[in-house]
């Protein structure tokens, strides 16, 4: 289980992860390196920078999916609320089921609009009303009134975007507390990019939620706070790059008023 510790109980109330010199390697190469981010509690921060910084990589690791990548390796440490996800005793599992994700093409499972909301919540133990469940996750990613005359249809008949707020939907129903959604929009056209950005916005009541997007604005429509990676050729490397970040901050002085060149060259367009 992923309980809070009294050797972390100074850090601070409204600091969800902390990301603590983390560096992440597929076999001996670094993809990237030296790490140091605290994210809040209850907002929206965004990721950015250009294709190949280790922004879905960092994402990833905040719930471990990178586990799953054969000779992925990290060190350093990943904080949720002050325990270290890494630990050995932490169960990956119970780590997914609170800091869930979302997924670029949207990925709804091969069964009902009801089963992809009831089946992961059954089998995380849900012992409540199942029907009330479905619906309200629904609400909350803004697509019931879409679905609820055809609950027993299959995930799959929805549109792209109906799709996505399904994911999102399924996800709420495990009850997590963080929702990590890697370029959720990239897929979708601008109604549904729409849509799935409002529910955002109703999600950081509840949720802290971090995205990656390449999108710069929609990363300045969205987040409350925004963090700016980028990349450079690895020494002794045969042209490879090794992501860092530059910068962390509120959105707007990310993109009015940044402290690093590259930052502001990035925002305005000059590179990406």
């Amino acid at each position: 289980m992923i309980q809070n510790s009294q050797s972390t109980s100074n850090m601070q109330n409204n600091t969800s992860i902390c990301l603590d010199n983390v560096t992440i390697s597929y076999g001996s190469f670094p993809a990237i390196k030296n790490v140091f981010c605290s994210i809040p509690k209850g907002y929206i921060t965004a990721f950015i920078g250009p294709s190949g910084c280790g922004k879905s990589t960092i994402l990833r690791a905040i719930n471990r999916m990178n586990d799953l990548i054969d000779a992925c390796t990290l060190t350093g440490r990943v904080l949720f609320e002050g325990v270290d996800l890494y630990n050995k005793r932490i169960d990956p599992v119970e780590v997914r089921r609170k800091i869930g994700m979302v997924f670029q093409q949207p990925n709804p499972f091969p069964k009902s609009i009801y089963e992809n909301i009831a089946f992961g919540a059954r089998i995380n133990g849900y012992q409540g009303n199942m029907d009330e469940l479905v619906e309200n996750s629904l609400k909350r990613a803004a697509v019931w009134d879409e679905c609820k005359d055809k609950l027993n249809e299959s995930g799959c008949s929805l549109s792209g975007g109906q799709q996505q707020r399904l994911c999102i939907a399924r996800t709420i129903a495990i009850e997590p507390d963080v929702i990590l959604m890697d370029e959720p929009c990239s897929a979708l056209d601008p109604i549904s990019t729409l849509k799935i950005e409002e529910t955002m916005h109703e999600l950081k009541s509840n949720y802290t939620v971090i995205i990656v997007t390449h999108n710069m604005q929609q990363a300045l429509r969205v987040s409350d706070f925004t963090a700016f990676f980028n990349a450079e050729v690895q020494p002794n490397s045969t042209g490879g790059k090794v992501g860092y970040l530059v910068e962390f901050n509120n959105t707007e002085k990310i993109f009015n008023s940044p402290k690093q060149k590259a930052t502001q060259d990035y925002v305005s367009g000059k590179f990406g």
